[in-house]
């Protein structure tokens, strides 16, 4: 079993913190910033084994010296970015695996934001670490990648079992919920995920993990049926603009 915290970081971003509860192995995804996720683990006791990286971004990574320095913990992340990386003790490429205590994670190629960004899919836990690929209700920008490439990561994904439990990168579901109502107003599975997200920041909670099934039927980047759906889907969300918080009845 694995015990999971999202740790906010900087802006927007979240830190994913794991922990394996048979052996006590903890990791720590993508850690933006070191203080938020050390004081994460003197709250719980808890020492850092692993620091798992899904790409090079400052915003994802800007934690890691501070963190491996304080408890010794092994950098993991794609070989083949190993250069734009912090240093790895391991450089992962796709279908490796890696273990947490008794959980194993399955490492999936999933370019497109980046050119070596991963995920890890813990499959018999049903948790998917995603990184900036899938959002809830949305998708990375293509920064470095093409279309193609993050359509066909997508695809990857969304073929994942329907419980998965999905950690993204950053908390923007309510932003992307605003545009995917523009481009699928009628979608009752959609309606009923930006309210819940409505309700979850209300609350001040996190609007994540997600389900996978949820986002099958309800985040229009996974509803393309092809690469020019999609590509034409992204560049309109490039270009959204949301109205006015007033406009929006937000305070």
């Amino acid at each position: 079993m694995i015990e999971i915290a999202p740790i906010p970081c900087l802006a927007d971003n979240y830190a994913w913190l794991l922990h394996e509860t048979v052996r006590g192995a903890t990791a720590v995804v993508d850690p933006g910033e070191a203080e938020p996720v050390a004081r994460a683990l003197a709250e719980r006791g808890l020492k850092l084994d692993l620091i798992l990286l899904t790409h090079h971004h400052g915003d994802h990574v800007g934690g890691v010296a501070a963190l491996k320095a304080a408890h010794g913990s092994a950098v993991l992340g794609a070989a083949a970015d190993a250069a734009r990386l912090p240093a790895l003790d391991r450089g992962l490429k796709e279908g490796d695996t890696v273990a947490l205590g008794e959980a194993i994670a399955t490492v999936l190629d999933t370019p497109g934001h980046t050119r070596g960004h991963i995920s890890f899919h813990f499959p018999r836990e049903g948790v998917l670490v995603c990184g900036d690929t899938l959002f809830s209700l949305g998708c990375g920008r293509l920064i470095e990648g093409t279309a193609e490439e993050m359509f066909r990561s997508l695809r990857r994904l969304a073929a994942l079992p329907a419980e998965t439990r999905v950690l993204c990168g950053h908390e923007y579901t309510l932003a992307n919920a605003r545009f995917a109502l523009t481009v699928d107003p009628d979608n009752a599975a959609l309606k009923a995920r930006a309210a819940e997200a409505e309700a979850q920041r209300a609350r001040g909670e996190p609007t994540l993990p997600s389900l996978l099934g949820t986002e099958r039927a309800a985040n229009p980047f996974l509803r393309a049926p092809d690469v020019a759906t999609f590509a034409r889907l992204r560049a309109q969300k490039d270009a959204f603009r949301e109205p006015p918080a007033a406009s929006r009845g937000t305070p």
